[in-house]
């Protein structure tokens, strides 16, 4: 059966009832379809109404073919091996027992001989180096949704699902997922920030506040066609906002004839020279066709204002955020930070890492590199005084933020106004209310409580509250920054930091992140400090 998954007339509400789909139409064939939107448009409910997890309070789902699915998140029980996320414990038992010679003769006789050969070939084609009897409690959460995603392929879907699949993954991880994707000749669905791995789909369904809408091509030929979509939009914005400006004038222009024309029946019947009972049907008359012009005028203002606010929204899903920052100051020569021979770890005689030095001067932006585990957040925590080196020297000459994935410079009890009042104590409201603004918080959006914000909400804050004062930190300091966030908000962020002229280090697997963001050397750990050709 071909893979297919046909969605009719769909609608699904949140228990508080907002609307996130209504009478939705989608078909998925045996194509690779990357599912993007902002958070909170629905995409992950997408996925569990296709899985089966939710059901639909109306309309229906038809499938053709098997679903294999992956969850952002691979759970782990105790004592659990990999063979036991391909559901093949049991069967590599009976191997285990005839390779001993004590497999009983009805088990040999149903033995699958090719399991094991079976998930080491899945487990290959993952980029993965682990065994069916390796705990998953000793692997990483990137290494458990690669061995999740080998046992998904063991398994022989027609149709692919995945959420997230490439988050918290290393850069050989994203790598081996891309790669796998990309040779895919199913079905899929994949909810995804991930550019490089939207760049290898068939086609784009985006999610908005309006509806979904299907784009065919790859993530390049989707942001060619947004472009153009975004032009028309603009072009259409200012030809309504024209239309609302020439009714309120044609319906001042007739108001004002209107009201002359009366006046000039008025003082004819003042004269007396027509008989009372003809005056007084022509002023009936007079009052009913103003009122009816009245009427007619305000129909036409409220149509072209309807116009008007649907090109606004239009314009607000697809405009891009764009930010101007204060400059920081920093001297293209002025030594930003320095490590000497530095060496630390958490245990005695293990080292994390050895004998780096390292040395950022002047706005030079740097990405931290290498896979999970080779030290990455250690080395944050030695340059933000986190953890002391056991040997070495660490200098930082200026002032500095760093944004981890919880943004937890912020306070979360507070509202994001209150936030930036505090970190820029010198700012009054007007400052305040316009740097907030440039970074989309806009009237009542500046008084949300941060405990409110989505993931992309929260980054931006935090880039508002800290680029947005008098006078930014010389020095940035990033933690993946990028991690959960869709691809609106990375666009966001990566405009903010565009804009910014200090130095950067940042953490991030996201190659292409790093490149939009103008990353120009990487510390490669463990191997030391490679400049980017």
């Amino acid at each position: 059966m071909p893979a297919s998954i046909t969605l009719s007339d769909l609608s699904w509400s949140t228990p508080d009832g907002r609307s996130l789909f209504s009478h939705l139409d989608l078909s998925f064939g045996a194509e690779r379809t990357g599912l993007v939107g902002r958070n909170g448009v629905g995409k992950t409910t997408l996925l569990k109404l296709v899985a089966g997890e939710l059901q639909p309070q109306s309309g229906s789902i038809a499938f053709g073919g098997r679903l294999g699915v992956l969850r952002q998140a691979v759970e782990v029980e105790e004592g659990a091996t990999v063979a036991d996320l391909f559901g093949a414990s049991d069967a590599l038992a009976v191997i285990r027992r005839a390779e001993a010679g004590e497999a009983t003769v009805e088990e040999l006789a149903t033995a699958d001989w090719t399991v094991e050969a079976r998930i080491t070939a899945a487990l290959e084609r993952v980029g993965l180096d682990a065994q069916p009897e390796t705990l998953l409690a000793s692997l990483s959460g990137g290494q458990r949704t690669r061995a999740g995603l080998a046992a998904l392929l063991f398994e022989e879907p027609d149709f692919l699902i995945l959420d997230e699949p490439t988050n918290n993954l290393d850069r050989e991880g994203r790598e081996a997922v891309i790669a796998l994707l990309a040779s895919w000749r199913g079905g899929a669905i994949v909810v995804s920030h991930d550019r490089e791995l939207l760049e290898t789909v068939d086609a784009i369904v985006e999610i908005t506040t309006l509806g979904a809408r299907r784009y065919g091509g790859n993530w390049s030929v989707f942001q060619e066609r947004k472009a153009l979509e975004l032009a028309a939009a603009e072009h259409d914005l200012a030809d309504a906002e024209r239309r609302v400006s020439d009714v309120v004038r044609s319906t001042q222009l007739a108001a004002e004839r209107q009201a002359r024309s009366d006046r000039a029946g008025r003082r004819k019947g003042a004269k007396g020279d027509m008989p009372r009972i003809i005056a007084g049907g022509l002023k009936r008359q007079a009052e009913n066709t103003g009122g009816a012009k009245v009427r007619l005028g305000e129909k036409r203002r409220e149509l072209a204002g309807e116009e008007a606010s649907a090109a606004r929204e239009r314009i607000e899903v697809l405009q891009p955020f764009s930010a101007r920052l204060s400059p920081t100051g920093l001297p293209a020569g002025k030594d930003v930070l320095r490590l000497d021979a530095v060496t630390v770890g958490y245990r005695p005689g293990e080292p994390v890492i050895e004998n780096l030095s390292f040395r950022i001067t002047g706005p030079d932006r740097v990405a931290i590199a290498g896979p999970n585990g080779s030290g990455k957040t250690t080395l944050l925590a030695l340059i933000t005084g986190a953890l002391q080196p056991w040997s070495g020297i660490i200098s930082v000459t200026t002032g500095f933020s760093l944004f981890d994935q919880s943004v937890s410079l912020l306070d979360r009890s507070l509202s994001i106004r209150e936030n930036f009042r505090n970190l820029n104590p010198s700012a009054n409201e007007n400052a305040c209310r316009a740097a907030l603004a440039r970074f989309m918080f806009r009237a009542d959006a500046a008084l949300q409580q941060v405990s409110t914000l989505s993931g992309g909400q929260l980054l931006r804050a935090g880039l508002a509250c800290v680029l947005g004062g008098v006078k930014p930190p010389q020095l940035l300091i990033l933690d993946e920054p990028t991690n959960h966030l869709d691809v609106d908000s990375i666009a966001a962020v990566e405009t903010g930091l565009k804009a910014y002229d200090g130095a950067l280090l940042v953490v991030s697997h996201d190659a292409v992140f790093l490149e939009n963001i103008g990353i120009r050397r990487r510390l490669q750990l463990p191997s030391g400090d490679e400049l980017i050709q």
